[in-house]
């Protein structure tokens, strides 16, 4: 297959995913809304239950802590590879120190929420 046929599909492919996400993602909440209709729960309870929000009130600062750790591995994978002429190690350490952040954003999420709890 061309190279210019693959680039024109990619567009159409990706905003056919992405609606098909959205409408999936409708049609299964309308059908639980409908379930629980069914089952006999009044409105006021049902708008209780959807009212109810887990707001995390450090999410930017685990983004943050996520995408220091994204760049520091993007960084270093760039400086070894000019270094080292070896090419597996941007996305090596581009997925291991994101991991790593997201592994820090845990504990420093979970660290503030027992902080703020007491």
């Amino acid at each position: 297959m061309d190279k210019e046929v693959v680039a024109v599909f990619i567009p159409i492919i990706m905003f056919m995913v992405t609606g098909l996400v959205i409408v999936t993602s409708i049609f299964f909440r309308s059908k639980e809304r409908q379930l629980l209709i069914e089952k006999g729960i009044d409105a006021e309870t049902i708008k209780a239950l959807y009212n109810k929000k887990k707001v995390d009130n450090f999410i930017l600062a685990k983004i943050g802590i996520i995408l220091f750790f994204f760049g520091l591995g993007l960084g270093f994978g760039l400086m070894i590879e000019e270094y080292a002429n070896i090419e597996f190690w941007i996305p090596f350490l581009i997925f291991t120190s994101t991991g790593i952040g997201f592994f820090l954003a845990n504990l420093y999420g979970d660290f503030m929420k027992k902080k703020f709890e007491k």
